[in-house]
């Protein structure tokens, strides 16, 4: 199943992150609305042209060039046709970044472990962890410059997706911890924004956040409620 989000307006309930009990498996996207598999052959073929446009000028220009006006000179369309596919600017870059995401989610849904179902929760969230922070550092600047504002940032669905999922192996692996503010406290240090001022302000090495997390993690899964 997949889900298709308009990310313009109000945002619905988020999705279930992990294997729902019918067995189907939840992939939600980044892009905006009106894209899932119904989607007629002319709006595919209108929105496929849109994002090579997007990518094109986001090799040329960095992400900071993508603007709704850019794209649509680029794909020689009116800006309103744009607007009215991805609804604003965020949703355009989320829809770049979508066919990478949903790889990411197949592979912590379904994929081999440990990232995938199979392995302990804790040797779970030690390859999610490194998994997330590698998918940051190959996409940076993009999923910065997609960045949603203040008041959405935890609200889109593939962030939820993420965090439903470490919050499933945390109360695996700490069920009489507090696992929704644990949850909270392991999305935040996978946050893009924090990974670019690590590696590209502070000149951290990869492999130091890397063991960062290990180290987390094992601080994280060892807390336990006080009695």
């Amino acid at each position: 199943m997949l889900y298709a989000v308009d990310m313009s307006t109000a945002l619905p309930p988020g999705p279930q992150p992990e294997e729902p009990l019918d067995g189907t498996q939840v992939l939600v996207p980044f892009g905006a609305g009106a894209d899932g598999p119904c989607l007629r052959a002319d709006a595919a073929r209108n929105r496929a042209r849109l994002l090579e446009a997007a990518a094109r000028l986001v090799a040329e220009h960095g992400a900071a060039g993508v603007t709704m006006e850019a794209v649509a000179a680029a794909a020689k369309v009116g800006k309103g046709t744009v607007f009215r596919r991805f609804g604003d600017r965020t949703g355009l870059l989320m829809a770049l970044l979508d066919h990478e995401e949903k790889k990411f989610q197949a592979a912590f849904l379904s994929g081999p472990p440990p990232l995938g179902p199979g392995a302990p929760p804790v040797e779970r969230l030690r390859a999610f962890g490194c998994a997330a922070l590698r998918r940051a550092a190959d996409d940076l600047d993009l999923q910065l410059a997609a960045e949603p504002y203040p008041d959405r940032r935890f609200l889109i669905p593939p962030r939820r997706v993420r965090y439903g999922h470490v919050l499933m192996l945390l109360r695996q692996a700490v069920p009489d911890a507090d696992c929704e503010l644990l949850a909270q406290t392991l999305m935040s240090y996978l946050d893009p924004a924090l990974i670019h001022h690590l590696t590209r302000q502070r000149k951290m090495p990869m492999q130091r956040i890397q063991d960062g997390w290990y180290d987390l993690v094992a601080r994280v899964t060892a807390a336990r409620q006080p009695a």
